[in-house]
């Protein structure tokens, strides 16, 4: 495993963690905030700057925002500009079925905040309840005991001795290429059939927008409003078409799709500045992975990802962050069977739906029959939520190790870079 050299900008406080959570955006800084509101000593490491944006459709479904009003952090969302979604609209084909959001005071409407609002606001939660979170950082390696048990992460920057830091359990947050993944060599339960690319831009959008969402037979679209008065526009086509049509430049493909789809939402997307930038997403099946091991776990994408044609990327990633700091505080090997059954039995159902979209080999006829399903996973998914305590750690609770290593220890800990398990606790 090739290391990540940097300059180290800063280093952790301690030697020992009781969870060390690589990745520090929606996932993990979520994880790392419910952690240290149930009194763990947390650290979190993120490589990007504190505050910067990413690629992401920003939409929230109910489940997201229900986590986000339970944690007191929906307020400070819609305080920070980010507008309250009211309606969604689908259109099929020519057909529009518009469905008003039911407001109550926990789900008020759906939100879309711009990552370098919601990122930012989990963070400085995290920080708030006593995490200690580090970015510009970057994580060079796992190291484990003999018995192959993950004990803690190893930081390396250029001209300077490598630091360890152990933890009772660490936490790979770290997205689709997750390093943590890699060095516990975390196994795919299942894999994806399919996937679709994405291409994004920005454009000036009305206040009161709601979500609209684009089919006709073989691409799709959506319109998204977020912060700064802005929609996110998204073109979305088969992985293959992608390869054929877009090669040459993403701007003209990506409209001619938009056109495609509807005019006014191609008119729309042209409200844009002509050096505004396009990102893209070429695509990705979904999988879902071994969730946990010997002294780790992992959560958001690094866990189980699923194409962003349904938006429920940072739904699945809250949910999961809350369900993983319950077995983490639990410190039983009964309550992360019970986190990784309940994960896979959310994850399949919403895997199976966003496949069947992302595989567009549907019509619009029997489109409408998968949405609705979907809607219905989404209830019951909000039901289950609203029926859960908060995380938080039992008087009688043991921590998941009581090992304690120094940070620099170069005993019988191995580097997990090059020992690698997937052994289960």
């Amino acid at each position: 495993m090739a290391n990540n050299l940097i300059s180290l900008m800063a280093a952790p406080k301690h030697g020992h963690y009781d969870a060390i959570v690589v990745g520090a955006r929606c996932a993990g800084a979520a994880t790392a905030m419910l952690l240290a509101r149930a009194g763990l000593k947390v650290l979190a490491i993120d490589r990007k700057p504190y505050g910067s944006d990413m690629l992401s459709t920003h939409a929230l479904m109910r489940p997201a925002v229900l986590q986000l009003w339970r944690w007191g952090l929906l307020k400070p969302l819609l305080k920070a500009g980010t507008p309250l979604i009211e309606t969604t609209t689908f259109h099929y084909g020519d057909e529009e079925i518009t469905i008003p959001l039911a407001a109550s005071s926990d789900l008020p409407g759906l939100i879309a905040p711009r990552r370098t609002v919601l990122d930012r606001i989990l963070v400085d939660a995290a920080r708030k309840a006593g995490a200690e979170i580090l970015h510009e950082v970057a994580v060079g390696g796992l190291f484990a005991d003999t018995r192959g048990r993950v004990r803690g992460i190893e930081i390396r920057a250029a001209g300077r001795t490598a630091v360890r830091v152990s933890a009772d359990i660490v936490v790979g947050a770290d997205g689709i290429g997750s390093l943590v993944a890699k060095c516990v060599d975390a196994q795919p339960l299942r894999r994806g059939a399919v996937s679709a690319a994405h291409v994004y831009g920005y454009a000036p959008v009305e206040p009161g927008a709601g979500y609209h969402w684009y089919f006709r037979d073989g691409i799709a679209g959506s319109l998204i409003p977020t912060n700064d008065s802005l929609a996110c526009i998204v073109a979305s086509v088969p992985t293959g078409l992608f390869d054929q049509r877009f090669r040459l430049g993403h701007a003209r493909a990506r409209m001619d799709v938009l056109e495609a789809l509807s005019p006014a939402l191609a008119a729309q997307a042209a409200r844009a500045p002509k050096d505004a930038r396009l990102q893209a997403f070429r695509g990705v099946p979904g999988y879902i992975r071994q969730p946990h091991g010997p002294g780790w776990a992992l959560v958001g994408d690094a866990g189980f990802f699923r194409d962003p044609i349904t938006s429920h990327g940072i739904s699945d990633a809250l949910r999961d962050a809350e369900s993983l700091a319950r077995a983490i505080l639990s410190g039983s090997e009964a309550a992360f069977a019970v986190w990784q059954q309940q994960r896979d039995m959310i994850a399949n159902q919403i895997l199976d739906t966003t496949d069947a979209i992302a595989g567009f080999d549907w019509t619009l006829d029997d489109l409408g029959e998968r949405h609705r399903r979907f809607s219905a996973v989404l209830k019951a998914e909000v039901q289950a939520l609203a029926g859960q305590p908060m995380p938080a750690r039992r008087a009688t609770a043991s921590k998941p190790s009581t090992y304690r290593a120094p940070a620099n220890q170069d005993g019988p800990p191995a580097d997990f870079s090059r020992n690698r398990t997937g052994a289960r606790p």
